[in-house]
């Protein structure tokens, strides 16, 4: 439609925009400079800092820092969303590397392997951290022995803090065009500001190179549509090791200058509530398993989040279900995002409608069943999987986005590179793996991952298809399943389902068949 081709002629544009914005530590101090005095982040364990305060502890940490990371391309942070990782994240961002968070949860051997692909030689983290992780069962004797570790908390001596002090003299008189080249230096826009990697779903965790235009300009698309205020206030709970976390929950309040509460832990309901109630947040990111501990949570009271003004749901798909119950119990929506780490990461997002009271005409954001309409600079296509040629609204293909937000590119991978980004007519366009498809007005729809599917008798299979029909016989609260493929010698692939609730396998079978389930996405067991 004419529409859609606007649309993708808009990707040009910001474009050019990402290429002139392209320094996070850069456009951190720009916004530094506007309020100084400003509130920029609150963490339960350190006092308010101001940009001010955030900025003089900066660049005091650069000037400490630099000597023993030269010649480092890549820095590995172990730390949680909190003032520590904010530090850190900005201090290398200002030295001009590369930050690698490290995905903690991910087991021992994948945290060796991303350590070990980024060429990772020094990690900074903090001794509380590391006690509270080891606490857990995380493993990290031998990651932290054959590694520089730079310990937070030695980082600020009394000394320290008086170098703190003067540079925040020092950046309140000094022009803001001289302060930002002492800051930080110069970076091109193709860059890598961070690699994020892949929870290791599909084999291995892939590294996602995301450069600093990548993720200014996925912050810019962000804000406009979510119409972002300095008034807001944003709660920063996700991990830092997720491009959701780093770049939406962390780095957009940080550089559209909204004050950031940060909490390392977004399962604890509790104290999530605590903290939006207390410091009024307005922004809030999770995922649909976030907010279902928030609706299960009997301390978690509606009174609690009446401030919010902006509810995003991502990283996973939002269930139908938690977003009723959410709604109904604190009385507010959660709107579902669209993305994926190698989109820095958001592409796009479901908003609430507007009208205008002139004539009354509504203006569509939020379709049932879609996940909105393309951010600005964004575009999307469906497409067959095996020619990439367009099909027509309302028919299932492969989903593709392209903007200023798609990466650089897989981590000294160029072959999976190739075969998730091609260019056609100039433009990037990145294969999502996603099934689904547009209607006529772009709304976009997910229908399956083409990774989910068993091939059953030559006969491709949707696993969620079946899940969707087993979400109807297992209702009760606190059950969970999944179904799965596993190789069977007679018909290829059969389809079982994971579950723990105390239903027979037969009674199960019996209320699908009841209910009318086709043959074909019938399980195979339980």
């Amino acid at each position: 439609t004419a529409k859609q081709a606007v649309t993708r002629l808009s990707t040009t544009a910001w474009h050019d925009f990402a290429e002139r914005h392209n320094n996070i530590a850069r456009e951190f101090y720009r916004r530094a400079k506007k309020g100084m005095m400003n509130v920029a982040v609150i963490d339960t364990l350190v006092p308010r800092l101001t940009y001010s305060t955030l900025l003089a502890t900066v660049f005091y940490l650069k000037s400490q820092w630099r000597s023993g990371l030269l010649g480092q391309e890549n820095v590995g942070i172990l730390l949680p969303s909190s003032a520590a990782g904010v530090i850190a994240n900005l201090t290398v961002f200002a030295l001009a590397k590369t930050v690698v968070n490290i995905n903690f949860p991910a087991g021992k051997d994948n945290m060796q392997y991303a350590v070990k692909a980024s060429s990772i030689k020094t990690i900074i983290t903090s001794r509380r951290f590391i006690a509270k992780l080891s606490a857990k069962g995380v493993d990290l004797e031998e990651l932290l022995e054959n590694h520089t570790v730079i310990y937070m908390e030695d980082c600020i001596s009394k000394s320290g803090k008086a170098k703190i002090a003067r540079n925040r003299i020092l950046f309140r008189v000094m022009p803001g065009f001289i302060g930002k080249h002492v800051f930080s230096a110069k970076v091109q826009p193709e860059q890598t500001a961070a690699i994020v990697f892949s929870s290791g779903s599909e084999g291995r965790p892939k590294g996602v190179e995301l450069t600093h235009s990548n993720i200014i300009a996925n912050i810019k698309q962000t804000a406009t549509v979510c119409n972002i205020e300095r008034s807001d206030v944003a709660l920063a709970a996700l991990p830092l090791f997720h491009s959701f976390g780093l770049t939406t929950s962390m780095l957009m309040p940080l550089l559209l200058g909204c004050p950031l509460i940060c909490y390392a832990d977004p399962t604890d309901a509790k104290t999530i509530g605590k903290l939006v109630c207390r410091y009024r947040v307005t922004m809030m990111y999770g995922t649909s398993t976030f907010f279902n501990l928030y609706v299960r949570n009997r301390k978690c009271m509606p009174e609690m989040f009446t401030s919010l003004r902006v509810l995003i749901a991502g990283a996973e798909k939002l269930s139908p279900k938690v977003k009723s119950e959410f709604q109904l119990k604190f009385n507010k929506a959660i709107y579902e995002g669209y993305g994926a780490t190698e989109l820095s990461p958001v592409a796009g997002c479901s908003l609430p409608n507007e009208i205008d009271v002139a004539d009354l005409y509504v203006e569509e954001f939020n379709r049932v069943g879609s996940v909105g309409l393309p951010l600005p600079g964004s575009a999307y296509r469906v497409v067959d999987p095996a020619t990439l040629l367009d099909l027509e609204p309302g028919v299932d293909g492969l989903v593709l986005v392209c903007g200023p937000q798609v990466m650089k590119g897989y981590l000294n991978d160029p072959e999976k590179t190739q075969a998730a980004v091609f260019i056609e007519d100039g433009v990037r366009w990145y294969k999502t793996g996603d099934k689904g498809h547009l209607d006529k007005d772009g709304f976009l729809t997910l229908v399956d991952r083409y990774s989910r599917f068993a091939k059953i008798g030559g006969e491709m299979v949707s696993l969620s298809a079946v899940e969707r029909n087993v979400e109807l016989v297992l209702t009760a609260e606190g059950v969970e399943f999944m179904a799965v493929a596993i190789a069977d010698e007679r018909k290829g692939e059969a389809i079982y389902v994971l579950h723990n609730s105390a239903k027979s396998a037969a009674d199960i079978r019996r209320e699908l068949l009841d209910n009318g389930v086709d043959a074909l996405l019938l399980p195979s067991g339980f």
